[in-house]
């Protein structure tokens, strides 16, 4: 087994264990079993905890990012992509080994500690806000922060309950929202543009 194959097991396994049963709950000799990864080799790749946590984390972040960028690019308009996010979250929070958010769960485990995971929670969560931000268009930065929090509620009562509703309850709620910004008129600048 070379270190290439050594790290995706140990990331296999920590993504695994770490999501399901929490960061503080598992071990470093938890992950080494399961990924069959020896002990020399495990802190080869990853000296530390901190260190398995965050390319846990980062690895996580890219795909989670990917798959929904990919679900709202197949959208044919703006509504229609901010509806496919809360579409997606519906499928994902159908999934039998939802436990909610991994970011902020981890966030919250493990509080203000250590700095490398801290910037990759606030990194992932920057990243949603920007892609909110996008499919809610220029100027619309209160929308963008309002369907950010419709997200993260969402998630959030998803992992009490696993199951679409709370998806489908936001994207209703998001739906309203969209509907509101529309017909409020819009300030133009002194240029005589919108802003």
């Amino acid at each position: 087994m070379n270190d290439e194959e050594a790290r995706t097991r140990l990331l296999d396994a920590a993504e695994a264990l770490f999501y399901a049963e929490g960061i503080q709950a598992v071990g470093m000799d938890r992950i080494r079993s399961t990924s069959e990864v020896p002990l020399k080799r495990l802190y080869k790749i990853f000296p530390a905890k901190e260190a398995l946590v965050t390319a846990y984390l980062e690895r996580r972040d890219q795909r989670w990012t990917a798959s929904l960028r990919g679900a709202v690019a197949q959208a044919a308009d703006p509504a229609g992509a901010i509806e496919a996010v809360f579409d997606w979250l519906a499928r994902w929070f159908s999934e039998p080994d939802f436990r909610g958010c991994a970011f902020l769960t981890a966030h919250g485990e493990l509080g203000t500690g250590p700095a490398g995971v801290l910037d990759v929670v606030r990194r992932h969560k920057s990243e949603l806000r920007e892609l909110l931000a996008e499919l809610a268009g220029p100027g619309q930065e209160d929308l963008a922060d309002q369907l950010l929090i419709l997200v993260e509620g969402a998630t959030a009562v998803a992992a009490l309950s696993p199951g679409p509703e709370p998806a489908h309850h936001a994207r209703r709620a998001a739906s309203t929202l969209l509907a509101a910004t529309a017909r409020q008129p819009r300030h133009l600048d002194a240029a005589g543009t919108t802003p």
